[in-house]
């Protein structure tokens, strides 16, 4: 079995250079298709490698559209993998730290339960009495196929899942699709779409551990910079109060570019034990379903930035806090989960996450890789 552990304003995705374009190895964009392995169950699982045609790659496999690979070059053009990734699909299976998407409620319900249309839904209770990120059998841990694809040479792939009325308390039959796009650019676009036959809730993300560095160990001495003036406050089960509060004066202050490990010590007993590092929403500047910067990260000595943009209204800055060397370091990887504040069922005063028949639901994300020679 092998782990892999990654080996001024930003502007706008549409005019990103493409930096990589004069690669000397420069091919066609591509998607290879190949068995990553079989379940117990003994249905197969495919991994889809996408090319840009300038030396980056991606990798997912179809166990919980899960990203196992991305391949982005340092400032001395050397490739790495920069997300916390296995070689094993039995490890992630049996709940690998993995770059899944999560549905289909990412983030907390609290209380497992919410009113949609005057009627009390129950869903799974799988993190004490609330539910977190789908229930027991989430998307990430679910079998996505390839949809149907018009472009195969094209450095992307389409998967789909198919989640029946009630599954996990959730009502309607809900059908939702991902499409992992690399561009000749550097950019990996991730396009979510849904739709159901019941009135029901949605908020899908991708939950990947980040590590710039491309050489393991943690992601302190990574720079941030996050998109937001304020963080939502919380009770000591993690689930939102409702109130969005200023980040100035405190350690999630993350407006400037500042060391992720500057002052995370400071966190460590906030609120009776509640928190062990970085576990905060951000509420995003700008307006909701636009894509626009939410943050920007860069690892000094490799040279490697990666900017977020997406549609959503918040962002969900993780710093891996739990993985104490199992199999990965504590704040071995950082997550930058793009989503519906958590909780939205049960907080009116957050966007909506309702999503109704005959209607699409969509969101997008874009995850922009580039080097840099100049500190932050």
């Amino acid at each position: 079995m092998k782990f892999s552990s990654l080996g001024a304003r930003a502007i706008p995705v549409c005019l990103a250079l493409g930096i990589f374009a004069n690669h000397a190895f420069a091919q066609k964009p591509s998607t290879e298709v190949s068995v990553f392995g079989t379940l117990p169950s003994g249905e197969m699982v495919r991994q889809f490698t996408l090319k840009n045609g300038t030396g980056m790659q991606v990798k997912v496999i179809e166990l919980g559209a899960t990203l196992t690979e991305i391949s982005a070059p340092d400032k001395n053009g050397k490739f790495a993998n920069v997300v916390l990734s296995t070689d094993s699909l039995e490890s992630y299976s049996k709940g690998f730290p993995a770059a899944a998407v999560m549905g289909r409620y990412g983030g907390r319900i609290g209380g497992a339960r919410f009113q949609l249309d005057g009627k009390l839904v129950q869903v799974t209770k799988n993190a004490g009495e609330n539910h977190i990120h789908g229930g027991q059998m989430h998307f990430g841990k679910r079998l996505w196929r390839e949809a149907m694809s018009k472009n195969k040479d094209a450095g992307s792939v389409t998967l789909e899942i198919i989640s029946v009325d009630g599954e996990e308390g959730f009502p309607g039959t809900l059908k939702a699709t991902v499409t992992y796009a690399l561009t000749s650019s550097g950019a990996l676009k991730i396009d979510y779409s849904a739709t159901s036959d019941k009135t029901t809730v949605i908020n899908l993300t991708n939950h990947a551990y980040f590590n710039l560095s491309g050489a393991g160990g943690d992601i302190l001495g990574h720079y941030l910079q996050i998109e937001s003036d304020e963080t939502a406050a919380v009770n000591r089960s993690m689930i939102p109060t409702g109130k969005l509060v200023s980040v100035d004066r405190t350690p999630l202050d993350f407006r400037q570019p500042r060391l992720i490990g500057e002052r995370i010590a400071e966190l460590y007993g906030a609120q009776e034990g509640t928190f062990t590092g970085y576990d905060h929403t951000y509420a995003l500047r700008g307006q909701n379903g636009t894509l626009r910067l939410a943050a920007k990260v860069t690892e000094p000595n490799s040279g490697r930035v990666m900017e977020c943009y997406t549609t959503e209204p918040a962002v969900q800055f993780f710093t891996a806090n739990g993985m104490n060397n199992n199999p990965f370091p504590k704040h071995g990887g950082f997550c930058l989960e793009t989503q519906h504040y958590p909780d939205s069922p049960n907080r009116p005063e957050f966007p909506s996450t309702v999503l109704r028949p005959g209607v699409a639901w969509t969101s997008s994300t874009v995850f922009q890789f580039r080097t840099t020679d100049v500190k932050p």
